[in-house]
């Protein structure tokens, strides 16, 4: 049975609501404008998945040092700055039902928020003094950039091959899971930085992966987005890649339909969702969710046995099926 986020969390639940409290006091500002877009940004904070593995790195050996909390709170400002520029540039509606930053305000003050985060938490990173933290973060920080032009780029999206998806989302996603668990063992067990960071890159792999085999088979109230959002903004993932080599002429005709039209409506996105479905493209998908779910425990295999490293293996299963 597939544990729940709230119970992977438990040992670290201590240090998480102080992480809380630390995004809150890094984003203060006397500024009222800058007040009310934080304190409805923080709201999209999420499940806080990012900065509970980093807690849970820095506590693999029982000792972490005080600045975990810090660091947490520093990555997962810089996913929410992602969030708030992703909608901005998707014009997205809602983020974890809630109102998006753009649409609640608007699209200037969006990339203007995101910016104010990313530079919010590059300051703390910079105030702990500690130039490896630096590096890790900043690479990361660069990383998810790239993934965004990559994505951007990619003029041709029924070309889009599987090579490229990778490297897509080992820049848009697992660069900084891994960031998290590098910055995290740097916090308390430097000794496993290295294994932590491998866990993290190849958990972020199955983590995105899980993520766009969602969008294909569930609805809003799993994923906080509308079902079929990728498709409807002509993305194509693995699901869609694994399939298209399989499909007839029939069915290839209808999935370049929907990629030439506009705004493809309900019916449209339903259909090429059954199409992917019946061609084995959502089977091939898990399965390859499922090998790098394979290497993050094995890059386990030398932490020492603890809840902490129970924690880590749980949240192996709960990436590739969220529903809590």
């Amino acid at each position: 049975m597939t544990a729940a986020l709230h119970e992977i969390q438990a040992p670290v639940r201590g240090a998480l609501e102080e992480t809380v409290q630390t995004m809150r006091r890094l984003v203060e500002d006397d500024l009222p404008l800058i007040a009310e877009v934080s304190t409805h940004t923080l709201k999209m904070r999420g499940k806080m998945f990012r900065p509970t593995l980093a807690l849970l790195a820095s506590e693999v050996e029982g000792t972490p040092d005080h600045r975990a909390p810090t660091v947490a709170a520093i990555i997962e400002l810089m996913h929410i700055a992602t969030l708030v520029h992703d909608d901005s540039v998707d014009h997205s509606v809602l983020r974890r039902g809630l109102p998006s930053v753009n649409s609640l305000f608007s699209h200037e003050i969006s990339v203007i928020m995101g910016d104010f985060l990313y530079t919010r938490a590059l300051m703390a990173l910079v105030r702990l003094e500690d130039l490896q933290l630096l590096r890790i973060l900043t690479e990361a920080a660069n990383q998810l950039t790239i993934g965004e032009m990559r994505q951007l780029a990619a003029v041709d999206a029924l070309g889009f091959e599987e090579a490229d998806y990778y490297a897509l989302i080992r820049a848009k996603t697992a660069a900084l899971l891994s960031a998290a668990t590098e910055t995290g063992a740097r916090c308390g067990a430097a000794h496993h930085q290295h294994a932590l960071r491998r866990y993290g890159e190849c958990l972020g792999m199955a983590f995105q992966v899980a993520d766009d085999i969602l969008d294909y088979t569930e609805d809003a109230s799993v994923t906080g987005k509308p079902s079929g959002n990728d498709l409807r903004e002509h993305k194509v993932t693995l699901p869609l890649i694994s399939a298209l080599p399989a499909l007839s002429p029939g069915a290839r005709s209808r999935v370049d339909a929907l990629f030439s039209t506009p705004s493809p409506d309900d019916a449209a996105i339903s259909e090429v969702v059954g199409i992917v479905s019946d061609a084995g493209g959502l089977d091939r998908a898990r399965q390859a969710g499922e090998r790098f779910a394979a290497q993050a425990e094995e890059a386990l295999a030398g932490i020492p046995e603890s809840p902490v490293r129970g924690a880590l293996v749980d949240a192996i299963a709960y990436v590739l099926d969220r529903r809590s």
